[in-house]
């Protein structure tokens, strides 16, 4: 019998108040309805894991999360999570459409394998930081709510703006942007299409954006997923560097978008493909010359300290969008990494992720 074996799994709902609806183009959430997981090894150790479930763009609810997660539970028993790989490897061909339910189970699993071996996670994943810069997120509202919410931002310590755009009015997306802009003249944005755009919007919008001189840093999936032809078109002329999201799911995804020369940079989000997948996204879109960008669904700071212990052990993330945490009422953890405005530092004395449940999981 080995110490890091599983001896139980546990997860139930995890549901948090929003201090304002979290809306992109494709959706809006008005609550977190996540899932918290804990694993508990032989020797005691246990490590947590959250699904951060989005419908809008995975299909994914917190009922089919916990319906999936009953079914993985019985394969977990007695595994070591020493062979974490494997078990990754073994989840994926379980639960292939599950992949926040995955990713739940394996963030679970390497908090519970570092806080063995008393290693931070960071360190686990290549040790190369503990320290990032994140930006914040203006969600989708008019001009007035825009307005208010960057000079908020900017007072709060905040360089890099982030902004859902709706795609569907052109006139409508520039007059927020433009609005932001004058309300926070020293940031720089991030402009974020979420799949609303088609190819002639985006184009005009591109155009009008460059032409008013606003200081757009970086255009995150404006064509809807599959928009592949599309998406390398408008590469082809974008003043700014383009970022695949709901295109780069996988691998295989960002070897496509390597090939199209469709994008510059792959948002890496734990939720939409696992920590094992999202590591070989990571090395191949770095083998391809492709900037990182790590971001989140509507996570909690359990799930959004994991990702920031991921792209600062790992290195190389240009941008960092992993600011869901201030969106949330109140919750129900301790610990996680430090914030100071935009500066989020993680711990180089506490291991695992350094996120504890306040109320132990039954």
């Amino acid at each position: 019998m080995s110490a890091t074996q599983i001896a139980a799994v546990r997860f139930q709902p995890l549901n948090l108040p929003l201090l304002e609806p979290f809306a992109i183009a494709t959706g809006t959430q008005y609550n977190v309805e996540n899932v918290v997981v804990q694993i508990e090894l032989k020797d005691g150790t246990t490590g947590l894991g959250e699904a951060a479930p989005f419908p809008a763009v995975s299909g994914e609810t917190q009922e089919s999360t916990l319906l999936v997660l009953q079914e993985l539970e019985k394969h977990l028993l007695q595994k070591d999570v020493k062979n974490w790989r494997t078990l990754a490897k073994e989840l994926d061909q379980l639960a292939p459409q599950a992949p926040a339910a995955r990713c739940s189970v394996e963030m679970a699993i390497l908090d519970a394998l570092c806080k063995h071996y008393k290693m931070p996670l960071y360190v686990f994943f290549g040790g190369v930081k503990n320290y990032l810069k994140t930006d914040l997120t203006i969600t989708a509202g008019d001009e007035a709510h825009a307005a208010a919410s960057a000079k908020s931002i900017v007072e709060r310590g905040f360089s890099v703006i982030k902004v859902k755009t709706e795609g569907t009015d052109v006139d409508y997306d520039l007059r927020r942007l433009q609005a932001i802009h004058n309300a926070a003249p020293s940031a720089t944005l991030i402009v974020d299409g979420n799949c609303g755009y088609n190819l002639e919007r985006v184009q005009a919008f591109v155009h009008r954006a460059a032409e008013a001189k606003i200081p757009i840093i970086l255009l995150e999936q404006p064509l809807p997923r599959d928009s592949w032809e599309e998406l390398a078109v408008l590469s082809t002329t974008c003043p700014f560097p383009i970022a695949a999201d709901e295109s780069a799911r996988s691998a295989a995804d960002v070897a496509r978008l390597a090939q199209d020369n469709s994008a510059n940079v792959v948002n890496i989000k734990l939720m939409k493909c696992g920590v094992l997948e999202a590591l070989q996204m990571a090395a191949l879109a770095q083998v391809h010359g492709l900037g990182l960008m790590i971001g989140g669904m509507v996570e909690s700071i359990l799930a959004m300290t994991f990702s920031a212990h991921f792209a600062a052990g790992i290195g190389g993330f240009e941008f960092i969008d992993l600011d869901t945490p201030l969106f949330i009422a109140e919750h129900s953890f301790s610990g996680g990494f430090q914030q100071n405005g935009e500066n989020l530092t993680l711990s180089s004395d506490v291991a695992g992720h350094g996120v504890w449940l306040e109320s132990p999981l039954k």
